[in-house]
């Protein structure tokens, strides 16, 4: 019957029957770290859930961050955690989002000696949500496994802050099946607009992560260098976007040539180029591995150094737009070598074609 209550919407976004209604207990969802995407998914679960289970419990290393969202959604939505044992030990389903696999590892680590000192009575979901390498999260269900009743969904998520802002993100997920079934009702729609099922290895969904990061990449790159190669022509950088947006649409394809052509490079409220450079560099790995050349993401791998690299000169010189770059900012590298203004478009050297 349960399968009877979904919309035909929710059913097509959710490839799982919705879970048994809830004991006596409610559950009670944690959620660590409040960085670009975990502010906005955190804020949307307890906005989501404040009238159906006890306040969301969150946890940043930098406790401003989690005072500001219980400014923002209040008492009855969020409860500020002091540490992560008690996130660990207090929390039913507990979601993660980091920067790295360092800082991921190091977390996990620290959830495993809480759960050693109070091991879970009952089941215990722990849900990774962040672009980790696939062999970590091996590593992290092999830690989790060991303890009675726990277990690891990896559910790496596809999308903007803004895609985040809007609940409007894809989640691709793997892990136990009864667990992805419980993690997915949660998830969407509050998070996201549908969960891509890879089965019960949690390794498959941070590789399909890996490669969709491969395939934006490499699309920012072949902008990049589209973009530079019609302001080098005298076309224009703008009127190349605006075909894009007539004959190429897509919304990655818009939303980053916007950031481009209007020199939108402030990584705080977008994707940080280290982010960027770490992504390259697990997919260049994975791609070493299975014996699959992506030329692309080399290309790209070379200009987000590049760019980067440009923009720490700047700021040694203390004459630097941004703190932290966005990784659009990659177009800097094509545009140094064909002569043009690193980071301002409107300081070009175009070539204007005559008739």
């Amino acid at each position: 019957m349960a399968n009877l209550l979904q919309s035909p919407a929710h059913a097509s976004a959710v490839p799982f029957s919705r879970p048994p209604t809830p004991g006596v207990h409610p559950l009670q969802i944690g959620f660590c770290g409040l960085g670009a995407m975990g502010y906005f998914m955190a804020r949307n679960l307890a906005n989501s859930f404040k009238s159906q289970l006890p306040p969301l419990l969150v946890y940043n290393r930098t406790v401003a961050k989690s005072q500001k969202l219980l400014a923002e959604l209040g008492a009855s939505a969020v409860k500020v955690a002091d540490t992560l044992s008690q996130l660990a030990t207090e929390c039913d389903v507990i979601f993660v989002n980091l920067a790295n696999d360092a800082v991921v590892a190091s977390i996990y680590n620290e959830f495993a000696k809480a759960l050693a000192q109070s091991p879970p009575t009952k089941v215990k979901i722990f849900v990774e949500m962040s672009t980790i390498y696939p062999t970590l999260a091996g590593d992290l269900d092999r830690l989790l496994s060991s303890y009675p009743h726990t277990h690891l969904v990896t559910s790496p998520i596809f999308g903007p802050p803004k895609g985040a802002d809007n609940a409007t993100l894809v989640i691709a997920m793997s892990g136990d099946y009864r667990s992805k079934k419980e993690v997915a009702f949660l998830l969407v729609p509050a998070v996201g607009r549908k969960v891509i099922d890879l089965g019960e290895n949690v390794e498959k969904a941070p590789t399909l992560k890996l490669i969709g990061n491969g395939m934006i990449m490499g699309m920012n790159e072949l902008l990049a260098e589209t973009l530079t190669l019609g302001e080098k022509s005298g076309i224009g950088q703008q009127t190349v976007y605006g075909l894009v947006k007539e004959i190429m649409p897509a919304p990655g394809l818009v939303a980053y040539g916007h950031k481009m052509v209007n020199d939108l490079f402030d990584g705080t409220v977008g994707f940080a180029i280290d982010g960027g450079i770490k992504d390259a560099n697990h997919i260049r790995r994975l791609s070493a591995e299975l014996n699959c050349p992506m030329p692309a993401v080399d290309n790209t791998h070379r200009s987000m150094i590049s760019a980067r690299a440009m923009h720490q000169a700047q700021m040694v010189a203390g004459t630097q737009q941004w703190d932290i770059l966005d990784w659009s900012a990659l177009i800097a590298s094509s545009r140094i070598a064909a002569g043009l203004n690193p980071f301002d478009s409107k300081k070009g050297t175009g070539v204007v074609r005559e008739d």
